[in-house]
């Protein structure tokens, strides 16, 4: 009865209740942050992780501007029913190079954080055009009208040195060849070298949705078939220091 008491005597106190609420806020906020100080790096590196090609980056873009985030997670849980459906859990470092990052809890679609290379490319020109030709259930709008909007990419170098102000560590011959960088993805024919030079060999390079010209749903289809494909979950190994 004593300590009911008491615990009566603090919540009609207001001053009190305030003092010891910002005393336990205090105290779980020094908990959270202090740790950070004595960490050289938030984000654990792993390997295979590099920033956007230029195609890549503009896809990201549209994805953006056409609100696919808002039916679409990017963030598998460490949890038995997530793991098994979608793929590795998520990490850190894979979200390191998005602004902003496309994580969240909302999925009147699937989590795409592992769709890279799920399917074909022709499933995603035909998902686009009409959803329900190859998901029947599924609530999502046509967006084959990406096919017809070509991208003349003229400010490509901007994009990437905008991001590259953020944090983003575009080199300056990247942000000079953006623009030939992000035709050379799109065409299978074209010297692309120097994109696998500056990217990597894992960069994947053809004509995404199988028609002339480098259009929105090709950038679109770019972006797509990159997510979850950076990191060779077969031999990763967490840092146990962390």
């Amino acid at each position: 009865m004593a300590i009911l008491d008491k615990h009566k005597f603090i919540e009609t106190n207001a001053t009190l209740l305030l003092v010891l609420s910002f005393l336990v806020v205090t105290i779980g906020g020094i908990v959270q942050i202090a740790p950070l100080f004595w960490l050289e790096n938030t984000i654990e590196d792993v390997e295979g992780m590099r920033p956007y090609t230029p195609l890549e980056l503009a896809g990201r873009d549209i994805y953006i501007r056409e609100g696919c985030y808002v039916c679409h997670s990017q963030m598998i849980r460490p949890m038995r029913d997530e793991v098994e459906r979608y793929g590795h859990y998520s990490l850190a470092a894979e979200s390191k190079y998005d602004h902003p990052f496309q994580w969240g809890s909302k999925r009147t679609g699937p989590d795409i954080a592992r769709v890279g290379l799920r399917y074909s490319d022709e499933w995603h020109v035909d998902h686009l055009r009409d959803p329900q030709s190859v998901v029947p259930e599924s609530v999502m709008p046509k967006y084959g009208f990406l096919e017809a909007r070509l991208i003349d990419a003229t400010h490509i170098e901007d994009l990437l040195a905008t991001h590259r102000i953020v944090g983003v560590p575009y080199s300056d011959e990247q942000i000079e060849s953006a623009y030939a960088d992000f035709k050379a993805q799109a065409d299978p024919d074209s010297d692309y070298d120097g994109l696998l030079d500056r990217y990597g060999e894992a960069v994947q390079v053809r004509n995404f949705d199988g028609a002339p010209g480098i259009s929105e749903a090709d950038a679109l289809i770019a972006y797509l078939q990159m997510l979850g494909t950076l990191v060779d979950f077969s031999t990763f190994t967490p840092d146990a220091s962390r």
